[in-house]
């Protein structure tokens, strides 16, 4: 008997190590298994780390998340930018049977559609797919809870995952990070068709780590996108834009302010702004030192003479920790701008002298007409001498030229729209000439002229009258400039071929050939200050080719443009039907300033 109850001790010792010894190699399988597990989680923190990318990182998740659980398929499907907060996902599993399990926790409202961003295995079909706030499936409701819910059929009933699809069983987390809604990350088919503790615990911690990254991931493409669009418009702004450090030198700089400077962007950084633009730093620094201090200063209005530009300056703080005192400048050149408003101001009192000479002139021309009219009865007398006789002469033809001056004062003063009718070209010369022929006198200028038979043009008489005295009132001021035995002529001259040509031509130092391509351009002088608006050239080209003509400048020779200037302008006659002035022209006699 004591031998057999040896044996039967002996078995039943066996067993329980046999069992044992099961018990170990499932605990060290199961340990092996998590350990595996643990690596392939951090293998996969390491990969999602180094990527920013979305779509990335959601095939990174999705294909980790099939491969942990032993899934047939998995997706990540995320929502639009700024979806509704809620706590962390993870932690608590809602489980349900069959295809209508509900979803714990879960919000109605505010749900709406997902994009997949990612889909593995046999859930690929859906990469790329919108899924509607509608759809009644797993994917779309899943995000309204906050804990993880598993679907697993029930006699064989299917899960579906979206409209159109079904699988045997699946489980789902929402994806939240930093109080956004994510997505949702879905596997189908996990191993045995179920998920035991562990593998929920693997779930959520996994679904906690892809919401952070991902999150992170659209935080950094937003805040990408934002600087491009700051970026854009900072270099994409006409005004010069600039960010200083406390001592003024350039960190930042947009091309608009490296073109001022007439230099790349990368030169300009570090340099000191007020100097660059300025050739001294204090205007800038006061400028800086009063935003700085939160004055409400106006902007400063400076002139650069290294430049040759008129510049504003003005200046705000960057919001920045206190140790920080950079500032952006604005800087806009208003060089163009104070030349139109003083052009304008000038065009103020040109109309009032306007006003004033129509006046004058109205009140001159009575008395002259009867000072011309005294002297003719008196040169009809018999009875004078010669000397008294030849005064009167003087008398009478000193008056009849001042009433000459005086209508074309009133013809060239006269306001309102101009009169598009027939204009004899030649007569529009010649009582140019009548205006402005006591300047060139005074300057010791001769003007001759040789004026063809042209046809007519048709256009507005006070504009090409216009046209015709900036042409040689520019001629007459260059020559003003040639050194002593240098000749002071104009030459004016018409002809006709298939149009009608008119030539100004001067004796006087002519024009460079980097002047040329700005020569009709607004506001472009060479004058000093005070002296030309710049203005006179470009309303002469606005004209000509208003009246469907060109005016261009004729070079030298050689073309230097040393042997001064020449302008030529062609226009188209007037047709034979053209219109004739409605107010006729007063014949005008030759003036004996210029010969002909």
């Amino acid at each position: 008997m004591a031998a057999a109850g040896l044996g039967w001790g002996a078995v039943r010792l066996k067993r329980r190590l046999g069992q044992s010894e099961r018990e170990r190699r499932r605990a060290t399988d199961e340990l092996n298994r998590r350990l595996s597990e643990l690596l392939s989680v951090r293998e996969l923190f390491h990969v999602l780390s180094g990527s920013l990318h979305v779509d990335r990182i959601a095939e990174q998740v999705a294909r980790y998340a099939m491969r942990f659980l032993n899934a047939q398929g998995a997706l990540v499907a995320l929502a639009a930018d700024g979806g509704s907060g809620g706590r962390g996902g993870g932690g608590e599993v809602d489980g349900g049977h069959g295809g209508g399990g509900g979803s714990g926790g879960a919000r109605e409202g505010g749900r709406g559609p997902l994009h997949v961003a990612a889909a593995e295995g046999a859930l690929a079909v859906l990469r790329g797919q919108t899924i509607g706030a509608g759809d009644p499936g797993l994917v779309a409701r899943s995000v309204d809870g906050e804990r993880i819910e598993l679907l697993h059929g029930s006699e064989g009933e299917p899960t579906q995952l979206v409209a159109g699809l079904e699988v045997a069983s699946a489980a789902a987390v929402p994806l939240r990070a930093h109080g956004v809604l994510v997505g949702t990350l879905v596997v189908a088919d996990p191993r045995d068709g179920r998920l035991d503790g562990d593998d929920r615990q693997l779930l959520s911690t996994l679904a906690t780590q892809a919401a952070i990254v991902l999150a992170n991931a659209r935080f950094f493409e937003t805040v990408r996108h934002a600087k491009d669009q700051w970026e854009t418009a900072f270099d994409a702004l006409s005004e010069g834009i600039a960010v200083v450090d406390e001592w003024g030198r350039v960190r930042r700089a947009n091309h608009s302010l490296a073109a001022m400077l007439g230099a790349a962007v990368p030169a300009v950084i570090g340099l000191d702004l007020g100097v660059a633009l300025l050739g001294e730093p204090r205007p800038l620094l006061d400028v800086l030192a009063a935003t700085r201090r939160g004055d409400l200063a106006q902007p400063r209005t400076v002139r650069s003479g290294q430049l040759g530009r008129t510049l504003r300056l003005d200046a705000a703080r960057i919001p920045s920790p206190a140790d920080d005192q950079s500032v952006v400048v604005l800087v806009e050149d208003v060089t163009d701008q104070q030349a139109m408003e003083a052009q304008l101001i000038q065009s103020e009192k040109l109309a009032a002298v306007g006003q004033l000479v129509s006046g004058v002139a109205h009140e001159l021309n009575n008395p002259l007409t009867s000072i011309a009219g005294l002297s003719e009865l008196l040169l009809e007398q018999g009875e004078l001498g010669a000397k008294d006789r030849g005064h009167l002469r003087v008398i009478h033809e000193e008056a009849d030229r001042a009433s000459r001056i005086v209508r074309s004062l009133l013809t060239f003063a006269r306001q309102g729209p101009g009169e598009q009718a027939a204009v004899d070209l030649n007569d529009v010369i010649q009582r140019s000439l009548v205006l402005m022929a006591y300047d060139p006198t005074l300057k010791d200028v001769t003007i001759e002229k040789d004026l063809a038979p042209v046809p007519e043009v048709m256009g507005d008489r006070n504009a090409l009258q216009q046209a015709v005295l900036n042409l040689l009132t520019n001629a007459a001021q260059a020559l003003t400039a040639n050194p002593p035995g240098r000749p002071r002529l104009i030459r004016v001259r018409t002809w006709f071929d298939d149009r009608v040509r008119m030539r100004i031509a001067d004796t006087g130092p002519g024009i460079p050939d980097a002047l040329l391509p700005h020569l009709f351009t607004p506001f472009f002088t060479t004058k000093e200050p005070g002296q030309g608006t710049g203005l006179g050239l470009s309303i002469t080209h606005s004209i000509v080719e208003a009246h469907g003509g060109r005016v261009a400048l004729e070079r030298s020779a050689d073309g230097s443009g040393r042997e001064g200037a020449a302008f030529l302008v062609d226009l188209p006659p007037a047709p034979p039907e053209a219109p004739r002035p409605k107010t006729p022209v007063t014949p005008l006699p030759g003036n004996r300033f210029s010969r002909a």
